[in-house]
């Protein structure tokens, strides 16, 4: 039987208000009594998570529709119009090829001008980057983008961002969450009509000038043009947006790098919200680089180049010397990237005086390394690249002289400059172009490249691994197994002693054996950090977004002189395989409760 509380909830649904798509989708529930289904749906409402709200599509609290579309920004409203910190009150949006997309875009600009904020909206889908330059640009109050980034078709979600052009943080991620909250009925929402919003002046439609200036900032990010003017006639490239928004902008910006050999790949060039050539429009997962790795044989170029839907993650493949394709995973671009950029511009002599590199808890221990010989800073910040924003915004607000220049985080995200303040898949599309002429320049491939970076800063080798509990017993089990390994830390894990830990809760790190503790300044964060004897090191945090515990597995082995990498990069990932092995069969005995 269905819980009278969450009855009542589904029921009040059924009123025509809500309109007949929700009332025909939720009365065919009913009639099969799908009690687990309703109770999914309405158990709990969508919460702010690392990246907003996101959700499966349907009707339901639990659910991403026009209500909770409606209501959330209604919710924003209210915010803003206690808080907004422009001098004129307005939101930039933007949204994504997914189902819904475009319509849950104009009911956010209808909701926020029946409010009196004025509405930008992009006419077209567009990157979320694109937007968080949009808010700068326009200096608007605030900017929202409809997207579900890499996620399955089923999925979409809102986005916020502030006058910065990060995604919210602290205070506002909070306020926003409590206003939402207020909104507990349909008929405390403000909708205009779109005539009404167009007649009141407030919906204002975007046009080229936005476009025009953000890819003039991202083309300003070229360090080397010299080199690519070297390569421009000769290196192949093959990209594709993997039916997303990436097709409106990555192209253009690798046209104006002078590139000639471009070709975007036609199969996944059109947005298709189901993404049918794909099972996962994710540009980590070699599946999705299947067919332009294909394309990229059959026309001999040398590098793939990928983009998830929204555009802020990028994911790439090069030939090797053998003439095979090889995908580079996230840790291995970002320090590529990040090499790359430090080094370039120490050598053009324009690598600023107190260069800071940032980069979130997981992401690969190279980069600090890497960093340190160049005497940049490195800040750690929170799982989110709202909170590598943050520290951008905190860095120029400081006056100290330091000045940002790269950003990144493990899941291929990354960004170079300060014109936005999301991770921007075009941005790191050009830069990883630029690299792969500076290596065509040398006669070397990427590989080649990254293995001179193990040479001189020693190997790290990191795997990431998610385990999904869907649902309301997944969300308790979840919490289970964080509540049991904060309260029981294994004295070794995968054969190697337990030489201390990082809880984010109470923001401890705790040395081993003697118990010592350092305060870390961090936000309080559902987060477990392990670090082991033999330097191995292994956490794991819930997903802000989605029904899955995240684990992150991380190893280093030095590289003397005279060491053959090939045998270090064998024993690295032998110790890899044995730490995700043992830590995992420890998770799955505490979900069995043994």
């Amino acid at each position: 039987m269905l819980d009278p509380i969450i009855e009542r909830k589904a029921r009040g649904w059924l009123s025509p208000e809500f309109g007949a798509e929700v009332n025909a989708e939720l009365r065919e529930l009913f009639q099969k009594q799908a009690w687990e289904e309703l109770t999914d749906r309405f158990y709990q409402g969508l919460e702010f998570g690392t990246g907003g709200i996101r959700g499966v599509l349907g009707a339901g609290t639990n659910r991403m529709n026009e209500i909770v579309v409606r209501m959330t920004t209604q919710g924003l409203a209210n915010y803003i119009l206690k808080h907004g910190e422009t001098e004129k009150l307005s939101v930039a949006i933007a949204h994504d090829p997914r189902r819904k997309s475009a319509e849950f875009a104009l009911e956010t600009a209808l909701v926020l001008t029946a409010n009196g904020i004025t509405a930008y909206l992009f006419p077209e889908l567009r990157p979320t980057p694109t937007l968080s330059f949009a808010v700068r640009y326009l200096k608007a109050t605030a900017g929202v983008v409809i997207t579900a980034s890499h996620n399955p078709p089923e999925y979409n979600g809102y986005k916020v961002s502030w006058s910065d052009g990060g995604q919210i943080v602290p205070p506002h991620d909070q306020g926003i969450i409590g206003e939402v909250r207020r909104v507990t009925a349909l008929d405390q929402v403000k909708r205009f009509s779109r005539e009404q919003a167009e007649r009141e002046g407030l919906l204002r439609w975007l046009g080229p000038e936005v476009d025009e200036a953000y890819l003039n900032a991202v083309a300003a990010q070229v360090i080397q043009p010299g080199v690519i003017a070297g390569a421009a006639d000769s290196l192949g490239l093959v990209y594709t947006p993997l039916h997303g928004t990436g097709s409106t902008m990555v192209p253009r910006a690798l046209e104006r790098m002078g590139l000639k050999k471009v070709e975007v790949l036609a199969s996944q060039r059109d947005p298709d919200p189901e993404f049918t050539t794909v099972k996962s429009p994710n540009p980590e997962e070699k599946a999705a680089l299947k067919l332009a790795i294909e394309r990229a044989r059959e026309t001999g170029a040398s590098l793939v180049i990928a983009t998830d839907p929204d555009c802020d993650r990028m994911g790439l493949a090069f030939r090797d010397s053998r003439d095979e394709f090889v995908l580079l995973n996230g840790n291995q671009i970002g320090s590529i990237l990040c090499h790359y950029v430090l080094d370039q511009l120490s050598r053009a002599k324009r690598l600023p005086a107190r260069p800071v590199i940032i980069k979130t808890i997981v992401t690969t221990e190279l980069q600090r390394t890497i960093a340190a010989s160049f005497g940049a800073e490195v800040i750690d910040v929170l799982t989110g690249f709202k909170y590598i924003a943050e520290q951008i915004r905190l860095i120029e607000e400081s006056g100290d002289g330091r000045s940002f220049v790269f950003g990144g985080e493990e899941s291929y995200g990354y960004l170079a400059g300060t014109y936005a303040r999301d991770k921007d898949g075009v941005v790191s599309s050009q830069l990883a172009a630029e690299i792969a002429a500076f290596c065509f320049s040398r006669g070397i491939t990427l590989g080649d490249y990254l293995d001179e970076i193990y040479s001189g800063y020693g190997y790290y080798l990191e795997k990431g691994r998610s385990l999904t509990l869907a649902g309301q017993k997944g969300a308790e089990q979840i919490t289970g197994l964080m509540e049991h390994f904060r309260g029981n830390t294994p004295a070794a894990i995968s054969g190697s002693r337990l030489t201390g830990y990082w809880d984010l809760i109470p923001g401890e790190r705790v040395d081993l054996p003697g118990g010592a503790r350092v305060k870390t300044n961090l936000p309080r964060a559902n987060v477990l950090i392990f670090y082991l004897e033999d330097k191995s090191i292994l956490a794991l945090r819930p997903s802000g977004t989605e029904p899955k515990v995240k684990f992150y597995f991380f190893v280093s082995k030095p590289v003397g002189k005279g060491v053959d990498l090939e045998a270090v990069k064998k024993e690295a990932a032998d110790r890899l395989d044995r730490l995700e092995r043992d830590f995992m069969e420890l998770v799955s005995r505490t979900l069995e409760g043994k």
